[in-house]
């Protein structure tokens, strides 16, 4: 066997940039794509769009400085030409392209000032000699300064020093028809130029890389699951005389879907182990009540609750239905936000560490470090995808503090541990099935299915820019009759500058067009103070129209709003228009929602569109989403520290990951060897930061 060769420092600190930290990694450092080095097209047959290799003889070569200092080459074959055009090159570069070299080019033909081009097509020199390619050319995801041809130096070592063994049981093998691991492996690093079904990733070699990769999670989410049900957390026992209290003073009643999730909740919070349950209801479906009670499950059992929201605004509003509905119970909740003055902030951090009040509640400035909770047994997360993992895991560590407190015994144990908070997480983006299967597996999941009576359907209307004074009219005929209405301003290139300029320019506009209207801003940038005094202006009817920023996206309930305009609605994706008209419909009033719309759309912002105007239903909505921008979007993958997928698509895919889930079971129970080797392999303490 051929000895491992030694890596140098500098490269291995690159290799780690991709995720690589052992040699058994290179195995897994899969091919983004592959390149046909096995033929040769002649220029003459080449056209725009196609991706061909060339050769010829370079009969022009110079560099111009205009507009940019670029080089330029003109390659011909047998009196065809094709411009090769590079624009960051090197001396040895232009020393390979003088003229009368023979070169050969590889690269994306596409159609230039002065004809054919390939813009920095990867060139090598050839002679009579030189051969093609035996089969396909791998070109690997990289970093700056890592060459392919280093990476596939390595990659070809690990392949003869790395013991590769296959722990899928022969019997999957069999039984699913898939190929052996390493068999895969070689062929993925080193296919043959016949083999099919690479480039769209259909190859028998793919299939089961894809499917390992999901086994792997679906065995890292039920692993996670498991190990819960081992640590020790308060047994909040139903003693109901705060929620009864509590549903005795509403004016509604809850639905039959807000009884059955709390009833699972409830039931969650009287075990002595962590409670990890992800609530999810479409917009309006009444959650907030569900998360009070369970507040209230905990306050009952002397234990403290923190309610905690990724905006102010969603944080205020939490704050104020909260403090309406539990002050009169003797209950007054603490409100934290980082725009609190200094010493509000210190009273509030006292009256949490003390004990003194039972409900905290506010933005990310709950898990900062002088914030000290004296007895936390309930964690309260909401819109939980847009914290990152690192946010949510300092929260649940609020519950591990030196007041540490006891849980009851276990199977006759009397162990005294340090008890975590139970979780609850709160989402108002429905998770589509293959989402729920493949992310949040080892999470406890309850949905409330059905909208409180007296919710009426939106109206949704796509209206051009174009008719835009059509809209400012629709607008002061519904204020003049008494509705109030909400004109949304777009993110603009997600910057908050341009939002805040965007919003006060409109809101100008708005204010010179309806002089009769009483109109008021809420956006990000102002202070805490402020956002609630215009909201509540706004919710008492003292403003007609509001214009804002996607602040509102979340959280604000105003039943007599019942129209909105959503301002360059081609620019939001899905979940987030779903959101915004979700502010609205929710009086007695018939209402309507304007997605107003700038000209030319591209063909996904017209897709976007379609669907809203198509779609009420937020689940629907979520799975078309789904299937437009994927896992790593919906999630908000970029923030949740998740193991996102690298090969597997779960919508392609949706059958091996049916296979997975099962496999998973099986493997668990009757080979736990081989379940470690896949954790091992492929998760690599990825697992342990999962929905955390």
């Amino acid at each position: 066997m051929t000895a491992p060769a030694k890596i140098a420092p500098a490269t291995l600190a690159k290799l780690a940039k991709l995720g690589i930290h052992h040699r058994a990694d290179l195995l897994l450092h899969l091919p983004l794509r592959y390149e046909d080095e096995t033929r040769l097209s002649p220029i003459a047959t080449v056209e725009p769009g196609e991706t061909a290799q060339v050769q010829g003889v370079i009969t022009h070569s110079e560099i111009i400085f205009k507009p940019r200092r670029t080089l330029v080459c003109r390659l011909q074959d047998n009196g065809d030409e094709l411009y090769l055009r590079f624009l960051n090159f090197y001396p040895s570069q232009t020393k390979l392209l003088a003229v009368d070299k023979k070169i050969r080019a590889i690269g994306e033909v596409r159609m230039g000032y002065y004809g054919l081009e390939m813009v920095h097509p990867k060139c090598r020199a050839v002679g009579d000699e030189t051969q093609l390619a035996t089969s396909l050319t791998p070109i690997y995801p990289t970093t700056a300064g890592l060459s392919q041809a280093t990476l596939k130096k390595l990659i070809a070592n690990a392949l003869e020093v790395v013991q590769a063994p296959d722990y899928l049981p022969e019997k999957f093998l069999n039984d699913l028809h898939l190929q052996g691991y390493i068999e895969s492996i070689r062929l993925l690093h080193t296919p043959d130029m016949t083999a099919a079904g690479l480039a769209d990733r259909t190859h028998p070699s793919w299939r089961r890389i894809k499917f390992d990769e999901l086994l792997a999670q679906q065995l890292s989410m039920r692993v996670h699951h498991k190990e819960r049900s081992l640590r020790i957390a308060p047994a909040l026992k139903s003693k109901g005389h705060y929620t009864k209290a509590l549903l005795k003073a509403l004016p509604f009643k809850l639905t039959r879907a807000q009884q059955k999730v709390f009833t699972e909740i409830s039931q969650d919070l009287t075990k002595p182990h962590p409670m990890q349950r992800l609530l999810l209801g479409d917009v309006g479906s009444g959650k907030t009540i569900v998360a009070a009670l369970a507040a209230l499950q905990a306050i009952e059992n002397g234990y403290q609750v923190a309610l905690m929201a990724p905006t102010e605004i969603l944080a205020e509003q939490h704050y104020l239905k909260l403090s309406d509905w539990l002050t009169p119970l003797g209950i007054k909740p603490v409100w934290l936000s980082g725009s609190l003055k200094k010493k509000d902030k210190r009273i509030a951090c006292e009256k949490i560490a003390s004990g003194e009040t039972m409900l905290a509640i506010g933005t990310h400035a709950l898990f900062q470090e002088q914030v000290s909770f004296y007895k936390l047994g309930l964690a309260i997360v909401d819109e939980q995808h847009k914290f990152g993992v690192q946010q949510r895991l300092a929260l649940h560590a609020k519950g591990k503090i030196e007041k540490s407190v006891h849980a009851e015994p276990v199977d006759g144990k009397t162990d005294k541990k340090t008890a975590e908070p139970h979780q609850l997480m709160m989402s108002a983006t429905p998770i589509p099935r293959t989402l729920a299967m493949s992310y949040y597996a080892d999470l406890d999941v309850s949905v409330i299915d059905e909208l409180p009576p007296g919710r009426t359907p939106v109206i949704t209307k796509l209206v051009s820019d174009s008719r835009r004074c059509e809209v400012f009219e629709r607008v002061r005929a519904g204020c003049m009759t008494g509705q109030q209405a909400y004109w949304v301003c777009p993110l603009i290139d997600e910057s908050e500058v341009l939002q805040l300029q965007s919003a006060q320019e409109t809101y100008q506009q708005l204010c010179d067009t309806f002089p009769e209207l009483r109109v008021g801003l809420v956006h990000g940038k102002m202070d805490s103070s402020e956002k609630v005094s215009v909201m509540a202006a706004f919710k008492t009817g003292q403003l007609q129209l509001l214009v804002a920023t996607t602040v509102i996206e979340v959280g604000v309930d105003v039943p007599n709003a019942s129209l909105m305009v959503i301002d360059h609605a081609e620019r939001m994706g899905l979940a987030q228009l779903h959101q915004l008209r979700g502010r609205v419909g929710r009086g007695a009033n018939q209402s309507l929602c304007i997605l107003l719309y700038q000209k030319p759309l591209s063909e996904l912002a017209r897709t976007r569109l379609k669907v809203i105007f198509e779609n009420t239903d937020g689940f629907e909505i979520a799975q078309q989403d789904l299937q437009l921008r994927g896992p790593g979007e919906l999630l908000g993958a970029r923030q949740s520290g998740v193991a996102m997928l690298r090969f597997a698509d779960i919508n392609a895919d949706e059958d091996l990951l049916d296979h997975a889930r099962i496999v998973a079971d099986e493997l668990l129970r009757d080979y736990p060897e081989a379940a470690r080797g896949y954790l091992h392999r492929w998760m690599a303490n990825k697992h342990d930061y999962l929905h955390v």
